[in-house]
């Protein structure tokens, strides 16, 4: 008999991944960074799919479904991870052939299987594999929905978990356009209309101006860490940076190793960039620099 119901919390677990590597699920619902300095701390909804595993034709169709759903969960910002008794390299065999992209944790040992109790005592082909539950996780792990698909007619739709998601990021803070349109949030994610007259002069608006390194950009994100130096020219706090930072059009990126400067803003949850600008000084020691990269439609880029 399963344990849970909904809003219940789920168990926090960790399982090793598709390539071996132990995750904790309440890993895949955790705030971005860029959330985290825009103090936006809910985090976001997770589908969680146990699967019986490999060899079950009805899981593989139900799979198929959410292979067409996952570019959808990328722009939504919805997670998706299934759980199945598979080793790791089944799991990961039985990902590439279809086209997955989420992950695939193994849970060999039936130790979440048997704690949530879910454990198929019935199964003639493998044995004790997972019943097939799916779960609707708010990101504090409060279950928002169950599905039963004991038969394959009780599985969610892709619309019913479209719903499910809508239903969970509704009591998110940044979910609405008021929480992007305030001065602390646009001196992070700042809107293209700033540079429309191109790179102001540094320090021209009376912020303090320092130099250093770009130690990390993440191309995905769009979010970058610079290595501050301090005045004495040694290593300092790193400061966060989001592309908007960098004056231009569409989606900037820069290329770590980088010497910049730049404009400090003495954010609430720590010192971020803007108008991150190649220190052309540094510059000409090494072959890295700003590009202008290709614009990107639509909504929020986290």
């Amino acid at each position: 008999m399963i344990d849970l119901k909904v809003g219940d919390g789920f168990p926090d677990f960790t399982l090793p991944d598709h390539r071996g590597s132990p995750k904790a699920l309440s890993g895949f619902m955790k705030p971005s960074p860029m959330d985290e300095k825009m103090g936006f701390l809910d985090g976001y909804p997770l589908i969680l799919v146990f699967s019986r595993g490999f060899f079950c034709p009805r899981d593989g169709e139900q799979m198929r479904g959410l292979v067409g759903f996952q570019n959808e969960l990328k722009v939504n910002y919805g997670k998706l991870v299934v759980v199945s008794a598979d080793p790791s390299m089944v799991s990961a065999a039985f990902r590439t052939g279809l086209g997955a992209d989420w992950p695939f944790l193994c849970d060999e040992k039936r130790e979440v299987i048997k704690r949530i109790g879910i454990l198929d005592e019935t199964e003639g082909e493998y044995a004790y594999r997972s019943r097939p539950f799916t779960f609707v996780l708010r990101p504090d792990l409060t279950i928002h929905e169950i599905y039963d698909g004991w038969f394959f007619v009780g599985r969610p739709t892709i619309e019913e978990l479209r719903n499910d998601l809508r239903h969970s990021m509704r009591t998110n803070s940044n979910y609405g356009y008021e929480a992007f349109d305030t001065p602390e949030a646009k001196s992070i994610r700042i809107p293209q209309q700033e540079w429309q007259d191109g790179a102001p002069l540094l320090g021209a608006n009376g912020m303090e101006v320092a130099s250093g390194v770009v130690k990390s950009f993440d191309l995905g994100a769009g979010n970058g860490e610079i290595s501050r130096d301090d005045e004495d020219g040694r290593a300092g706090e790193d400061v966060f940076f989001n592309f908007t930072a960098i004056p231009g059009e569409g989606y900037r990126t820069i290329r770590p190793g980088t010497p910049v400067k730049f404009e400090v803003v003495n954010h609430p949850k720590g010192p971020t960039a803007r108008n991150v600008q190649t220190d052309e000084i540094g510059a000409s020691r090494t072959h890295n620099g700003v590009s202008p990269g290709t614009s990107r439609q639509g909504g929020r880029e986290a």
